[in-house]
């Protein structure tokens, strides 16, 4: 997937999240190759950095480059049973309403939206810690 980023920030192995556009990108002429390729609240990676820079008011510097990406991987706690590398899963959030559990960002990491179709790239195994609701984890690399 073609889109285009800060020349700052074009580097190869970039992680990013996108939140969505600015109200300065709807008159953009690059509109449809920067932003409507990327879907809000996914995280990407930047796989290949082309040449060639443009202008862009949003971005410090006011030059973008054009990038090659792809949706990133991403590590989270899922039912250990489920957890074997190769294997599809949709990614179902877990009914826990506790705010200050130390795994929570795991459980419900940036970039996955519940009923996503994912593959397990690899099993990372067991969490430091037990789940406070007694469930039976591990932590896992998904590719949405």
């Amino acid at each position: 997937m073609i889109t285009l980023i800060g020349k700052n920030l074009a580097n190869r192995g970039l992680k990013f999240m996108f939140y969505g556009a600015s109200s300065e990108c709807e008159s953009c002429r690059f509109k449809n190759t920067c932003i409507d390729t990327l879907e809000s609240g996914r995280m990407y990676i930047i796989k290949q950095v082309k040449n060639g820079e443009q202008p862009c008011q949003i971005h410090e510097g006011g030059k973008v480059r054009v990038v090659e990406v792809e949706k990133a991987y991403i590590k989270c706690l899922v039912d250990s049973k489920k957890s074997f590398e190769g294997s599809k899963l949709v990614f179902e959030t877990p009914s826990c309403d506790d705010q200050d559990c130390n795994m929570r960002s795991k459980c419900f990491p940036e970039g996955l939206m519940n009923q996503d179709k994912c593959k397990i790239i690899k099993n990372l195994g067991k969490p430091k810690h037990e789940c406070p609701q007694g469930r039976e984890l591990n932590n896992v690399l998904l590719k949405p």
